[in-house]
């Protein structure tokens, strides 16, 4: 049968063949669906879709993008018992309690799934993540080694667990370095470059008044913002306050003055969780719960110099 399936050059219906093992061949990964925002223009989302895709491909899967409005109910385990697909990587979740209701049917159904940058306290979810705690707390050691000691925080949404990362390494630095925390100085934008622009009046007051000489903010859009409204207002990055980013994105090299920032290996994120799941898949077994740290590392550029002529 082989031989005259051969000499006739038939080809297996791939997709027949994998609904006859009840398989979809796809990796789903489940996007937040942002207004105004172009995800595939973010440094965020495409690197990590970008690792994603590459470990699939190589693995034989191909993707499936599902978008999630906002306040659309979060049924994540229909995606299976529909068979669109056979395992799912979640971008963008939130703490709060319908997703978390929503993962907890995927793992009580034994459906292969994996988060990435969030964790959810007291549940036992595959995720896979940068050390986003390390991160600021490096960035605030290298602030308090260049001689600043009233250091301010811009930060993202507190249900999204990267922020509480980055919020305990701020106050870890702070710590050790003997310095007050001062709740005051934490201000919290929404990760947009709109809503470090839309909180640099806020900045300018504590810089004016010499509450605050350096800002870490929590990702690059938000620095990059925050950097242009301070200089519309007369206020230098580099000369009158210190700034610190947060993903090392390609424009941070693009700023005048260049961006310090922390970088974060999103490309290896995606592949790591993507490979991480896709193990599980072929031992056809639910994997068993992990938590994955990749390392981040301070590239130091000029946003953190500030003269010392203009510093106190």
């Amino acid at each position: 049968m082989i031989e005259a399936a051969n000499k006739l050059g038939y080809v297996p219906n791939a997709l027949a063949q994998r609904f006859a093992l009840r398989k979809s061949g796809n990796l789903g990964v489940i996007l937040p669906m942002l207004p105004k925002v172009n995800l595939f223009s973010t440094y965020y989302f495409s690197e990590v879709l970008s690792g994603i895709g590459m470990t699939a491909k190589q693995r034989g899967y191909d993707l499936l993008l599902l978008f999630r409005e906002p306040h659309e109910p979060r049924d994540y385990a229909s995606l299976f018992r529909t068979q669109k697909i056979d395992g799912c990587i979640i971008l963008g979740a939130q703490d709060i309690p319908s997703e978390r209701a929503a993962l907890q049917e995927l793992r009580d159904g034994e459906y292969p799934f994996c988060l990435v940058n969030q964790r959810f306290e007291g549940e036992a979810f595959c995720t896979v993540d940068a050390d986003q705690r390390m991160g600021s707390y490096h960035a605030g050691k290298h602030l308090v080694k260049q001689g600043y000691r009233r250091i301010g925080f811009l930060n993202g949404p507190a249900e999204y667990s990267n922020s509480l990362d980055r919020l305990k390494g701020y106050q870890q630095a702070l710590k050790e370095a003997g310095l007050p925390y001062n709740p005051e100085h934490v201000l919290v934008g929404n990760y947009s470059r709109k809503s470090g622009y839309g909180l640099a009046e806020a900045v300018a007051k504590l810089v004016e008044s010499g509450e605050v000489d350096a800002v870490i903010a929590a990702n690059d859009r938000m620095a990059i913002g925050l950097m242009q409204g301070l200089k519309e207002l007369g206020i230098r990055i580099g000369e009158h306050l210190a700034l610190v980013g947060c993903d090392d994105s390609d424009v941070s090299r693009m700023t005048e003055p260049p961006l310090t920032s922390i970088r974060v290996p999103f490309y290896e994120v995606g592949c790591e969780a993507a490979s991480r799941l896709l193990d599980a898949m072929t031992e056809n077994e639910p994997p068993a719960p992990f938590e994955i740290k990749l390392p981040v590392k301070l590239i130091e550029r000029a946003s953190s110099q500030v003269s010392l002529a203009t510093r106190d």
